[in-house]
């Protein structure tokens, strides 16, 4: 008996201590019923406890308060990402309608061609992402690109028109809304360089009629023969793409897998639409969404101040940007002129 009560009682003691300290922690000790009668009767102070218990009781509770930091910490992150979840945007960011960029610092390019010629992963070597292997057939993509250059905002709106193939209209109103053009098409399939042969007499159409001018100017387009990394043999030749396009025209030929003629692209597109070299991806820092419109704004606050080379060149995707609707398309189209079409050239 008095064996079992020096090896009980100490520890009843231990959490007799503890649970003082935790004020009313529900932490038990299993002790047998019998030996609890014990130690009810004969229980020690706690000052009368041994060394080791001590130690022990300094380890629990130790412990113990690790654990409440940890839980506090918890609840602190908890409530950071609640107050970032809330200051994220609720809808696409419009640079144009939140007067944070002037509408020449806002542009429209659109991409067409043939299926499976590599058209996605291009934009995505533009947006900054990765490349993609698996394909799957693009039914409509919609992006938007916001650039801090110079202390200016820029935004470009990038149309990926797949799935406008088919519908001689929707594509006709696209190519209405666009400012530049990327046509895209594979050196080992000739098809698909018919299609942008046609693709580009179809844009300079519809540009003509609706811009009203009697000797159009250059096309801003820019072609590109993609797949130039395959070892199969190509179908098509620099000298056909010159001779069915004009010598002028912008053509490279690139690869959307390595990268391989893409940085030429992408800095004629900007030459042609007017913009800043900046925008090719290879001469800004991508940042978050928040991060950028805290430059805008912090920019605006300066009275409107637009000060050149004011910060790193940086640029931000809108991560919910979706395609404006064809009623507001066709609005654009038809106030973008000074005189209105005798009649409406979709169709």
């Amino acid at each position: 008996m008095n064996a079992t009560e020096k090896f009980y009682l100490p520890v009843d003691g231990i959490f007799e201590m503890f649970n003082s300290h935790t004020r009313g922690s529900r932490i038990t000790h299993p002790v047998p019923q019998r030996t609890a009668l014990c130690a009810v009767s004969q229980h020690p102070k706690v000052s009368n406890i041994p060394k080791s218990g001590m130690g022990i009781v300094k380890t629990v509770k130790g412990r113990w308060r690790q654990q409440e930091k940890r839980v506090v910490e918890s609840r602190s992150c908890s409530a950071n990402q609640q107050v970032t979840t809330e200051r994220l945007p609720k809808g696409s960011v419009d640079l144009l309608e939140l007067g944070l960029a002037k509408p020449k610092n806002c542009h429209r390019i659109v991409v067409l061609g043939a299926p499976k010629v590599g058209k996605t992963n291009i934009l995505r070597q533009f947006l900054g992402k990765e490349f993609e292997d698996k394909y799957e057939p693009t039914t409509e993509d919609f992006h938007r690109k916001l650039f801090h250059i110079g202390g200016k905002a820029y935004q470009i709106d990038l149309l990926d028109a797949a799935s406008e193939r088919n519908f001689p209209a929707k594509r006709r109103l696209s190519i209405l809304t666009g400012d530049s053009f990327l046509l895209v098409f594979t050196l080992d399939d000739r098809e698909s360089f018919h299609e942008v042969c046609q693709l580009y007499d179809e844009i300079k159409v519809a540009k003509s009629k609706i811009q009203k001018f009697r000797n159009p100017e250059r096309l801003t387009a820019v072609i590109c023969g993609n797949k130039a990394d395959l070892e199969a043999p190509r179908a098509v030749r620099r000298t056909e793409v010159t001779e069915f396009l004009g010598e002028d025209v912008a053509y490279f030929e690139t690869s959307a897998k390595d990268g391989t003629g893409l940085d030429d692209a992408f800095r004629a597109l900007a030459s042609l639409g007017g913009l800043p070299n900046e925008t090719n991806p290879s001469r800004h820092q991508l940042v978050s969404i928040l991060t950028y419109q805290s430059l805008c704004i912090s920019q605006r606050g300066r009275g409107g101040s637009r000060t050149r080379g004011l910060g790193a060149p940086c640029a931000a995707t809108d991560p919910l940007a979706r395609r404006p609707s064809f009623t507001s398309d066709l609005q654009l189209v038809l106030k973008s002129r000074n005189n209105k079409p005798e009649r409406c050239h979709i169709q």
